[in-house]
């Protein structure tokens, strides 16, 4: 796609997983929505719906990568931004975040009653070292349809500014307390 002269181009789940271990510094994620579907995902919170233990072994691979950032002296953080009362997804999410919290990874959660002055992108993005940003696409329904990967300045400008005022306003994970 080339907007005005700015190439954006998607990338496959291969590439973005490549990105995700591949960062020299740091790595930054915002997320904006209350819900999500991802088929990873779903059927482990369909199981704390019902009241059913999980042993979180399918986040282990996430935190044996967290845990190796941390040993080379990389970043990682995500803001969480959140509706409250939380949604069925965000307690979900909550619940099971302690383990990337545990394993490196910066979690923060911020209200979205108080980001109304701040601008931020349309869609969740991850920055990798303040060079590439990564737009998250996703449907309705939260399916992830498509990442989106943009060099252009602007963009990244854009995404380091948002993700910093969002973080001045969050919460660390564990000193958040879920409404």
């Amino acid at each position: 796609m080339d907007l005005e002269g700015v190439l954006m181009a998607s990338i496959t789940d291969e590439e973005f997983e490549n990105l995700l271990t591949g960062f020299a510094h740091e790595a930054v994620h915002l997320e904006t929505r209350d819900a999500y579907g991802t088929a990873v995902e779903l059927p482990h919170m369909a199981q704390w719906a019902a009241g059913e233990e999980d042993d979180l072994r399918w986040l282990q691979g996430w935190c044996s990568t967290l845990r190796e950032h941390v040993r080379a002296g990389k970043n990682v953080r995500r803001a969480r931004i959140v509706s409250e009362p939380l949604s069925d997804y965000q307690r979900w999410s909550h619940s099971i975040a302690h383990p990337m919290v545990e394993a490196g990874e910066d979690i923060r959660w911020v209200p979205r009653r108080l980001l109304s002055s701040i601008a931020i992108p349309g869609n969740d993005f991850y920055l990798f070292d303040d060079r590439l940003a990564v737009f998250l696409i996703y449907a309705g329904n939260g399916l992830a349809v498509d990442k989106i990967t943009s060099t252009d300045p602007g963009d990244v400008r854009l995404c380091r500014v948002a993700f910093e005022a969002v973080w001045k306003l969050s919460v660390p994970h564990h000193r958040y307390e879920p409404v």
